[in-house]
């Protein structure tokens, strides 16, 4: 049999059009490791226990699955993981998965999506491809998840390259850090901006996008910027639903650390 496995892991979503963005990523890092078994894990128990309460999918934890790997012989895993930046999430799953280092020949991780300096021009090539031009008076505005982490810098260093690029109009905030909405809005009427495109950055345009974004109830973005004044369009595309995204983390793979009890450096 083969030794080798390869784990994808997310933090997972219960919608489905959500989950083809995760299904193209795997399918691409599948391709590129070749000589691996590909399988996946979500690291959300909530996500893990509504999937099986309600459409009796069964997906496993890292933990489960390492364990899993580990019980049917398998000697070497490579582990790439879909977060966006180097924050809580990935500390935890990257420590959860050194506790195996004793049992494998052999575990490799890969890094987030915004790690390298090189990943920050290609996120921004790839969601500027996929976005409207620019108008007059119209601001592209990203939506990221934002942490109380360090790593939610990551999202300051983002805009500032969109700039370095010569995207003028384009803003990124966070819904749980900073910049926050409040302080996109500041910063859009300084510009004297009338018009708001909204998308997602982030893997999949799960709750987040489709709710604290896009949705119709008074706190979410798109309310928010129309009671400003603003006029809002949406577009509920997951970073995941873009194949450079996958191309981009399968490079990851290639630059994945050895790990091990001894060695935990994040």
């Amino acid at each position: 049999m083969n030794q080798k496995a390869l784990a994808v892991i997310s933090f997972g979503t219960t919608y489905t059009l959500a989950q083809d963005a995760i299904i193209q990523i795997e399918s691409i890092l599948s391709c590129h490791a070749k000589e691996y078994d590909c399988f996946r894990a979500f690291t959300s128990k909530m996500v893990i226990a509504k999937l099986k309460r309600e459409q009796g999918q069964y997906v496993l934890t890292p933990e489960e699955l390492m364990e899993q790997l580990y019980q049917k012989g398998y000697k070497e895993v490579l582990c790439q993981p879909l977060h966006i930046i180097n924050g809580f999430e990935f500390e935890k799953m990257y420590k959860a998965l050194s506790t195996f280092a004793d049992k494998f020949d052999k575990i490799q991780i890969g890094r987030p999506l915004l790690t390298f300096e090189d990943d920050y021009k290609a996120c921004c090539d790839i969601v500027m491809k996929y976005a409207p031009a620019p108008k007059e008076e119209a601001a592209l505005v990203f939506m990221g998840h934002g942490t109380a982490h360090y790593a939610n810098a990551s999202y300051c260093q983002l805009e500032n390259t969109f700039r370095a690029l010569g995207h003028e109009h384009v803003y990124v905030g966070t819904v749980e850090g900073f910049p926050n909405l409040d302080y996109i809005i500041g910063r859009l009427k300084k510009h004297n901006i009338t018009r708001v495109h909204l998308m997602p950055f982030m893997i999949v345009a799960g709750d987040h996008a489709q709710n604290d974004m896009a949705g119709e109830e008074p706190d979410s973005w798109k309310s928010i910027l129309e009671k400003e004044g603003f006029q809002v369009t949406v577009q509920l595309d997951g970073l995941g639903s873009f194949p450079e995204t996958g191309q981009l983390f399968a490079s990851h793979l290639d630059k994945a650390e050895t790990v091990s009890k001894d060695n935990f450096i994040l």
